[in-house]
């Protein structure tokens, strides 16, 4: 919370023979100075979320407020709750005393209960008259979408699917992320004006001749990369993005008892836990490096392991036939490479599927120049064709949820000065909050609250949510464990330290001020500051 730094709005007056009489400002050679430092948990959220910010409202009960404060930055929180790797979390200071905030728990308690509630956003903005094209109905285009209608822009998502979501409704089984959750979420940028235009598939990027002001390009990455693998006649072998889209849409799909995934990363995972669930007896990921090497994220490696999958680690598919694949055991070399062993074995498999990555499909953008096997853009989103711009993983960058939604953001407000709107100043962000600027010691120990989770037992039998939410106790308890670093909170920790009755309150959300008259700058305001919100600086001469 930003203390107020102006001057004094008053004079004190000093009555004859007090102690305040002596005005020991005289002695300083230090000054306290209440300053905001960048939280952790704020600096390493690709979405930008102002997670200090709906954390401080959501720990005094006002769950709407949170959820609004939230929804500035990311009109997804019910499934960022439930999809999102939480880097905030492992940049958080608690982790320090014991145990990070669970502040995608709080998230997915706050987007629950705005699904509950019915609560909306108003587009308050005036209409541009502006109109926007954005290609691709995933994460990045549904996020440009939202903060551009914010802006008064009128926004139509075109998607070649027939349902919008991109990787979150096809690549994300429904185990992770519900369905009701996902389309609750997207019919609330329908109630705000947002068009939809589903079944398109986009062939033009010319901005005029669409009938538009400005194109946002979020077609995502949805082509397999290709591994060639010899393969008998009676191989069964289908690619992970495949069979992900084809359970999402309810077809029948038959892998056998007996089921090989290649690969090592989050959709290799999905594809196997996937594979345990439409019946298979033995699920095995067989991927050539080792586990600290491997891609995918540890919690849903250690879901998968609890759920029966097995997974062969230094090891690579050599061949396929019609109920066997050829493993070759692989060694790492000093470069953290995998070398062939030419030691081979023989499994049994009923299928093997495919999941070693993804490429962005270049159809659409082939004239434009590409890096990284993506297509490149300036730092403001936009491409080489004037008008157009593309984030989420039609650029380089993380292909993950989050980073897709932060990208979508950050466009939009591009977009939105490319539309005639004045740039915003970006403003240079203070340093970020460490342990060392906090006072651990007034925090009591209060590890985070697990969430429920679905027996690993029941996880075979269907597509039942495993991870379940926080209830309004145990949201309102994990928000109260954040420990609001290098900002002030208002605890009057240097109000009742004060030696000298130097620290003034200047009312509730106003933080507070030093008068100077009798401040002696002996430092104990910020050496008992709970957050670090108070820095001392040299007097000034």
């Amino acid at each position: 919370m930003t203390a107020d730094r102006r001057p004094l709005p008053f004079a004190i007056t000093l009555a004859a023979g007090t102690s305040l009489a002596n005005r020991t400002g005289a002695w300083r050679t230090e000054r306290p100075v209440y300053r905001d430092l960048t939280p952790p948990c704020e600096h390493a959220c690709p979405a930008g979320e102002r997670v200090q910010g709906w954390l401080y409202r959501a720990e005094t009960g006002d769950y709407e407020g949170a959820w609004r404060a939230l929804m500035a930055d990311n009109p997804f929180p019910a499934v960022m709750g439930r999809v999102c790797y939480h880097p905030c979390q492992t940049a958080c200071n608690r982790g320090e005393l014991d145990e990070a905030v669970g502040i995608n728990a709080v998230e997915r308690f706050l987007g629950d209960k705005a699904i509950e509630e019915g609560w909306t956003v108003p587009v308050e903005a005036a209409p541009t008259g502006r109109r926007v094209l954005v290609v691709g109905a995933g994460p990045a285009g549904l996020s440009a979408a939202y903060h551009l209608r914010l802006l008064g822009h009128e926004v139509t998502v075109a998607d070649a699917a027939e349902q919008a979501g991109g990787m979150m409704r096809y690549g994300i089984p429904a185990y992770r992320l519900p369905r009701a959750v996902l389309d609750a979420e997207i019919a609330r940028l329908e109630r705000m004006g947002v068009r939809f235009d589903l079944g398109t598939l986009v062939t033009n990027l010319d901005v005029e001749s669409a009938g538009c002001d400005a194109v946002f390009l979020a077609v995502g990455a949805q082509l397999p990369k290709r591994a060639h693998i010899p393969a008998g006649d009676s191989a069964r072998v289908m690619e992970a993005l495949s069979l992900l889209r084809s359970v999402a849409e309810g077809e029948p799909v038959r892998l056998g008892r007996r089921v090989v995934v290649y690969g090592g990363g989050n959709t290799a995972v999905d594809a196997a836990r996937t594979a345990r669930r439409l019946g298979a007896e033995d699920a095995l990921i067989v991927y050539r490096r080792n586990r600290e090497r491997m891609p995918a994220h540890e919690s849903e490696v250690e879901e998968a392991l609890a759920e029966g999958v097995r997974i062969r680690w230094l090891s690579t598919i050599a061949a396929a036939d019609g109920d066997s694949v050829t493993v070759e055991r692989m060694e790492l070399g000093d470069d953290g490479f995998p070398r062939p062993t030419g030691e081979f074995e023989t499994l049994a498999a009923d299928a093997v599927v495919m999941a070693v990555g993804q490429d962005v499909d270049r159809r659409l953008v082939e004239d434009l120049p590409e890096t990284e096997g993506a297509v490149a853009v300036g730092a403001d989103f936009m491409t080489a064709a004037p008008g157009v711009f593309a984030g989420g993983d039609m650029v380089p960058s993380e292909r993950t949820v989050t980073v897709a939604i932060g990208h979508g953001k950050r466009a939009a407000r591009r977009i939105h000065e490319w539309l005639g709107a004045a740039a915003a100043p970006e403003p240079a962000a203070p340093p970020v909050a460490t342990p060392a600027d906090l006072n651990t010691w007034y925090y009591a120990d209060a590890p985070h609250r697990v969430r429920p989770r679905l027996e690993a037992a029941r996880r075979a039998g269907g597509f039942e949510e495993v991870v379940g939410g926080l209830d309004a106790g145990t949201a309102l308890f994990e928000a109260r464990r954040c420990l609001s670093c290098g900002n002030c909170f208002e605890c009057d920790n240097c109000y009742g330290m004060c030696p000298d009755n130097a620290v003034v309150k200047l009312g509730p959300g106003r933080g507070f001020a030093i008068d100077l008259d009798h401040c002696k700058g002996c430092g104990i305001c910020a050496a008992e500051c709970p957050a670090g919100a108070i820095a001392m600086v040299e007097e000034p001469t």
